[in-house]
């Protein structure tokens, strides 16, 4: 009898042996040190799971880190951050805080992309993942194998190449470094400037100019209005639908979208011409991985990425998870909450349903898009569906929801910004729980403290 318990206690003992090493075996890549990058490798780390981070550049931080050169850095390859010098976040620090790491309480309530950047090294530093990053390795190509994924990477100042295997594959290199530049007839006749918001990085160059914005995203509101500040005039030309309430200033002219340049200006569609020194294309960014080949079985476009389950899971190949592509929402909420899917994926917390379910779920999605007659991109917008998509990645995977204060906070915020871009930062949002925050108008000293 002691012998057969003895048998049974060494052949359950081996099964153990036998399934951790297949957990210690899975190896992770992620693919940049941005929000994302530095959000799966802080719980990649937490769980045990063994993974590199690849990172072209010396730096964690992504877009955060100001560079006043455009182009190509000191090692040729081309620059990734748009951050300007002036900048700051457009969202409240509650939306911007990864989880568990609150922002500094001195901070204002829209933190300077200085502070911010600080934030994000700080961030790196507490969990401990910099020594998994291998910085200066610029990823080449990533190809479906067998059973694995191949990863070249070279390092960029060496030149030396080489190749890897992984079980799976996270990329996080964000979608705001390939500008989305709109091609309008007459440019090449154009004497002025044009450039996209990419490479704008301060006002001061167009101190008593006639600039031309192009654009009402995001960075067209803010650029246009950080421009406005130093122009001699600020012409604004968009097709934006919403009725913004800001009290322009006297030399702001909204215009309709450009019919075509000739050599000194710009002819707009309800047929009035504007002189113009400088244009400013705040038209957006193109969704860009070159190191994906076919193997990978997604669809690339400059507008779409697809099939993605739950917006992030490759459907043709659901060990590649793809996070960030997601628009309007709390991007840094919502990045810390895919990471921590992604690392419940790995670890095996969860089963994803079968293909043919998640490409069901996925059409069922696109074919809604369609019959609005609405563009292909609209797959990656989350807008009002925020909160229940925070709520299907936990019911999913099990991770802890994010709190629905936080789709409630950005609700709030945008009629801010609809109310008065110029005041919309003045606001401080305090969270009391998962549902309820309260604002109250920021004390003027604390705006004066702002490090831009």
């Amino acid at each position: 009898m002691f012998r057969k318990y003895i048998f049974v206690f060494t052949v359950v003992f081996q099964i153990c042996l036998s399934y951790s090493a297949v957990v210690k075996t899975k190896r992770v890549c992620v693919v940049g040190a941005g929000i994302a990058g530095i959000s799966a490798a802080r719980y990649l780390k937490e769980a045990g799971i063994d993974f590199t981070v690849y990172e072209s550049t010396q730096y964690v931080g992504g877009t955060w880190r100001f560079d006043p050169r455009v182009g190509t850095d000191e090692n040729g390859l081309p620059l990734h951050t748009s951050m300007y010098k002036t900048l700051r976040t457009n969202l409240p620090k509650p939306t911007m805080e990864l989880k568990g790491f609150p922002l500094p309480e001195h901070l204002p309530s829209f933190p300077s992309w200085r502070d911010y950047y600080q934030y994000l090294q700080d961030y790196s530093k507490h969990f401990n993942i910099l020594d998994h990053i291998k910085f200066l390795h610029n990823v080449l190509l990533i190809r479906r194998v067998g059973d694995v994924w191949r990863v070249k990477h070279q390092h960029v100042q060496t030149n030396e190449t080489f190749e890897d295997e992984y079980d799976y594959i996270i990329i996080g290199n964000g979608h705001f470094s390939k500008p989305n530049m709109p091609n309008i007839p007459g440019e090449d006749r154009f004497k002025g400037k044009i450039i996209h918001s990419h490479d704008y990085k301060e006002p001061e160059p167009f101190r008593n100019r006639r600039v031309l914005i192009v654009g009402a995203g995001p960075s067209g509101m803010d650029i246009g209005l950080d421009v406005a500040e130093v122009s001699k005039t600020l012409v604004h030309s968009h097709h934006s639908k919403i009725n913004f309430s800001t009290p322009f200033p006297p030399h702001y002219h909204k215009k309709p979208d450009i019919q075509e340049f000739n050599e000194t200006g710009a002819i707009f569609k309800d047929g009035s011409y504007e002189e113009i020194d400088d244009v400013i294309y705040c038209t957006g960014f193109q969704y860009d991985i070159p190191f994906l080949d076919e193997s990978s079985g997604l669809t690339l476009s400059p507008k779409s990425i697809v099939p993605l389950y739950r917006y992030m899971v490759n459907i043709n190949q659901p060990s590649m998870i793809l996070m960030g592509l997601i628009v309007r929402a709390c991007l840094v909420v919502a990045l810390d909450a895919q990471a921590r899917y992604a690392t419940a994926l790995v670890k095996g917390n969860f089963t994803l349903p079968p293909h043919e379910e998640m490409m069901q779920e996925w059409q069922k999605r696109m074919n809604a898009i369609r019959s609005k007659g609405l563009p292909s991109s609209y797959i990656h917008i989350l807008a009002e569906k925020e909160d229940q998509y925070y709520a299907e990645l936990s019911e999913e995977s099990g991770i802890q929801r994010v709190p629905p204060v936080m789709f409630k906070i950005r609700t709030q915020d945008m009629q801010a910004k609809l109310d008065n871009l110029y005041t919309y930062r003045n606001y401080v949002y305090t969270v009391i729980d998962d549902e309820n925050f309260v604002r109250h108008e920021e004390e003027p000293a604390v705006r004066r403290g702002l490090t831009l």
